[in-house]
């Protein structure tokens, strides 16, 4: 069977190198498409989290799938999120096909898409209003306050705000944090006159159409592959949100990076794995 062809392609939060990515999984989707433009949202490697000892053959496999598609024609951009801690010189370069940087905007069709992982927002006193007044600067100006925020966070000795770990610690608290993120990117992705913005970090997959007095936006999270197991896909001039667990017999078309993969034994892993993180669910 062929492999679906798309426009592009969003994953984030996949957070490779813990024990709660589903990576295979994540390989059997990536398998399962043809994308012009895979965008890395963030927060794909987890150096945060990372351990030496752990970083087993399947998220291995991930990645050589990302840089075989690269390799093959398909345009990677890899947006920086804040726990993969990439050094400042990989901002804004290019290694053969992949393109890193902290943020991406692309027109299609005359629409505007922004793309970035959402981690600036990770600042519990930051107001989108005044922030969307600083218009094409006012991301550059978060980027650069939230740096700060962080730098007297660890002089202080405590951790860095995390917005997503806020949400899953505070169930009571989750709605209004999530309402404040997502308001703040609405009402810079307006100011600035993008038809879409796209971002991850709050494990949150969502699809929304907005309409203020000021402009209209399109909303879209890309989720996670940690526990919704989620992507974005544009094709045909619109976005589809991807759910692996109601879509997961479309991901298995045979490539090269399954052909030396027993099928039976990925499937059970999967439902291994399934099993094994109903009983206990996965850590922020």
């Amino acid at each position: 069977m062929k492999k679906r062809k798309l426009e592009i392609a969003v994953i984030s939060d996949v957070h490779l190198g813990t024990y709660d990515t589903y990576a295979d999984e994540l390989l059997a989707y990536l398998c399962s498409i043809q994308p012009k433009i895979l965008i890395l949202n963030g927060d794909i490697v987890d150096i945060w989290q990372f351990k030496k000892s752990y970083f087993p053959t399947s998220h291995l496999n991930v990645i050589k799938k990302i840089v075989s598609m690269a390799s093959k024609g398909t345009e990677v951009h890899y947006i920086m999120g804040n726990h993969d801690e990439a050094p400042k010189t990989l901002a804004n370069i290019s290694l053969g096909n992949i393109q890193f940087s902290r943020k991406l905007v692309l027109t299609l069709h005359g629409k505007k898409m922004w793309f970035f992982h959402g981690d600036v927002f990770d600042i519990p006193w930051i107001n989108g209003r005044w922030v969307a007044q600083f218009g094409s600067l006012g991301f550059g100006f978060l980027i650069t306050v939230n740096k700060l925020n962080n730098w007297f966070l660890k002089r202080l000795r405590k951790e860095k705000y995390s917005l997503s770990k806020k949400i899953k610690k505070d169930e009571k608290k989750s709605e209004r944090y999530i309402s404040n993120f997502e308001e703040t990117i609405i009402d810079v992705a307006i100011q600035n006159r993008y038809d879409y913005v796209i971002c991850g970090h709050i494990h949150k997959p969502k699809k929304e159409h907005i309409e203020k007095r000021g402009g209209r936006v399109t909303y879209l999270n890309s989720g996670d592959w940690v526990e919704n197991l989620t992507a974005l896909e544009y094709s045909l001039k619109r976005w589809k949100m991807y759910h692996y667990k109601n879509d997961k017999l479309s991901p298995f078309f045979m490539d090269e990076a399954l052909k030396e993969m027993n099928l039976d034994q990925l499937i059970a892993s999967i439902e291994l794995k399934e099993a094994q993180k109903k009983i206990s669910p996965p850590q922020a």
